[in-house]
């Protein structure tokens, strides 16, 4: 590679996960104005049937949409790959549930 090409290469970001939390959610709702997004992720205790109980949001994130498309493609990108390896993600979880099976 010509020295002109090593300089405009682009630089890979380094990333500081020092201080970064994890969080397990079942639950996300997107929202948001003209100038951004807000996703907002939780953990809804009964998925399955009425939910006397509010979903617990523990985490908020908030994109410009430049950001949001980024993430957009490289969640698309990544459920491909899995999707492509093990098969079809179902969403709907009416889909997903086995009847129990009759006595």
């Amino acid at each position: 590679m010509a020295k002109e090409e090593q300089k405009n290469a682009p630089r890979p970001i380094q990333v500081d996960e020092s201080k970064s939390i994890s969080h397990y959610a079942n639950f996300c709702r997107v929202t948001g104005s003209p100038e951004e997004l807000i996703v907002d992720f939780g953990m809804n205790a009964q998925p399955m049937g009425a939910n006397d109980k509010p979903v617990e949001i523990s985490q908020r994130i908030v994109l410009n949409f430049y950001t949001a498309k980024r993430l957009l493609h490289a969640l698309h990108v990544s459920v491909q790959r899995h999707e492509e390896v093990f098969g079809n993600i179902e969403t709907d979880i009416q889909k997903r549930v086995k009847p129990k099976a009759e006595a």
